[in-house]
C-alpha cells in the first residue's frame, strides 16, 4: 500500500464532514480499493462501499460522516457490555450511520443499516465530545450502535481528545478490520467488546456477509498484542448459533487461545430487521451457554438482554463469593479490595477496577452536544 499523508483533522476543522483517509490503493482498471476492512470494496468514482460512509471521490477513498452522529447518550458501562471495566460508571455513547457487515438480524438496524444522512442528527468535533464527557462525569466514551471501524479517523481523533482530558475510550465492534488500520485503531483504545457472532464460517457467510477468520485474528490481536481490556459478546439466535457443539467449540477456543480471564457475554436475540420470523432467545438457552462456558474454564460468563441476577453478577473463580452483584445495570454488591481481589480469599479478579464502583445505575440520559461547544 502506498504511503499517504492525510490532513483529516484540518479538513474537519473547516466544517466538512468529508475527510481524506489513507487505507486504500488504486487498481489498474481505474477503480480504488478500500483497504480498511476485509471486504475490500472496489469502487468507481462516486461509488460508496457497503458501509455507505466511505466513498471514492476524486480517485481517493474519503470518509463522509466525520463529526456527525446519530445521537449521544450516557449509558451504564455494563450496557456495552463491559462488566470488568470501571463497573458502575457512566459512559458517553455515540455512533454514526452504516456498517461494514450485513447482519440479517441487526438489533440496531435503524442506525447501522441507514442510508439516510438525516440519521446523523447531531454534529460535534472531537474536543467537544471529550469536553462533554468530562463535564458530565463520564469516565469513558464508547464508539457503539454501529461499528467504529467504518468511522476509523473520527473515532481515533475523539480518543486522542479524550485522553488529553483523562477520559478513556471504548470500542464496541464486530472486529472486522484489516491488520494495519487495526493496529493504529487499538493504539488509542482502552477497552473493547468484540461481537463474536458465531463460531461458524457458514453463519458468518450467510447471516452477516462476512468471514469468521478475520474476527478471530482481531480478538487474538487485542488480547495478546495490546493493553486494551477485552470482553466478548455472542447474541444467541435460536436454531442458528446456539447448539451445544458450537458453544463447546467457541468457549474451548476462548480458553485455549485467549486464556480463562476474558469475560464472555451471552445475550438474547429479539426479532429484528430481516429475521422477524425467529422467536426471542429463551433464558434457558443463555443459562445453558453460560454453564458450558464455565465448565470449559471461562472464569467470567454472563447472560444479557434478560433479567437474571445470577447470570449478570461476577463471582470469584476460586472461592465462589459474589464479587460484583448486579440487579440489571445497578451494582448491588461489591466485594473487591482496592487492588481488585476477592475480599474473602484474596484471588485476583481480572479487569480494570477502582477502589469503589460507580453509582450510575441503569439510567439512560440523552445528551445535546450543542450545549458543550
Amino acid at each position: 500500500m502506498q504511503e499517504k499523508v492525510v490532513s483529516t483533522r484540518q479538513t474537519a476543522e473547516r466544517g466538512s464532514s468529508t475527510v481524506p483517509t489513507k487505507y486504500w490503493h488504486r487498481l489498474e482498471d481505474g477503480r480504488v480499493q478500500c483497504d480498511l476492512c476485509p471486504r475490500f470494496c472496489k469502487l468507481h468514482e462516486g461509488q460508496r462501499g457497503l458501509c455507505f460512509v466511505r466513498a471514492n471521490e476524486g480517485g481517493e477513498i474519503v470518509l463522509t460522516t466525520y463529526g456527525r452522529s446519530s445521537g449521544y447518550c450516557i449509558d451504564p458501562i455494563e450496557k456495552k457490555p463491559l462488566n470488568h471495566f470501571l463497573p458502575g460508571t457512566p459512559v458517553l455513547s455515540f455512533g454514526t450511520a452504516g456498517c461494514n457487515l450485513a447482519c440479517r438480524y441487526c438489533q440496531n438496524w435503524d442506525i447501522s443499516k441507514s442510508r439516510e444522512m438525516d440519521t446523523l442528527a447531531d454534529r460535534a468535533d472531537p474536543e467537544t465530545i471529550a469536553r462533554a464527557a468530562k463535564q458530565l462525569g463520564c469516565r469513558s466514551v464508547a464508539y457503539t450502535y454501529n461499528d467504529p471501524v467504518i468511522f476509523h479517523e473520527y473515532a481515533i481523533d475523539v480518543a486522542k481528545a479524550c485522553h488529553e482530558l483523562g477520559v478513556k475510550s471504548v470500542a464496541v465492534t464486530a472486529g472486522y478490520v484489516c491488520p494495519e488500520p487495526r493496529a493504529e485503531f487499538y493504539r488509542h483504545m482502552d477497552a473493547a467488546n468484540v461481537d463474536l457472532k458465531s463460531f461458524s464460517e457458514d453463519f458468518y457467510h450467510k447471516l452477516t456477509g462476512a468471514h469468521l477468520a478475520p474476527v478471530l485474528d482481531t480478538i487474538k490481536y487485542i488480547r495478546h498484542e495490546t493493553s486494551v481490556w477485552l470482553e466478548l459478546t455472542t447474541l444467541l439466535i435460536p436454531g442458528r448459533n446456539d447448539s451445544d457443539q458450537e458453544l463447546q467449540e467457541m468457549t474451548s477456543w476462548v480458553v485455549e487461545s485467549l486464556g480463562p480471564d476474558v469475560p464472555m457475554h451471552f445475550t438474547a436475540f429479539f426479532p429484528a430487521w430481516k429475521m422477524l420470523d425467529v422467536p426471542p432467545t429463551p433464558l434457558e438457552t443463555l443459562e445453558r451457554a453460560r454453564r458450558i462456558a464455565l465448565e470449559n474454564g471461562v472464569r467470567y460468563a454472563y447472560t444479557g438482554n434478560v433479567s437474571d441476577r445470577e447470570g449478570q453478577s461476577t463471582y470469584c473463580h476460586r472461592c465462589g463469593q459474589i464479587l460484583i452483584g448486579r440487579d440489571g445495570y445497578r451494582i448491588s454488591d461489591w466485594n473487591l479490595t482496592a487492588e481488585g481481589a476477592c475480599s474473602s480469599c484474596g484471588a485476583s479478579c481480572a479487569g480494570v477496577f477502582e477502589a469503589s464502583p460507580g453509582s450510575w445505575g441503569s439510567r439512560r440520559q440523552p445528551v445535546r452536544l450543542a450545549d458543550y461547544r
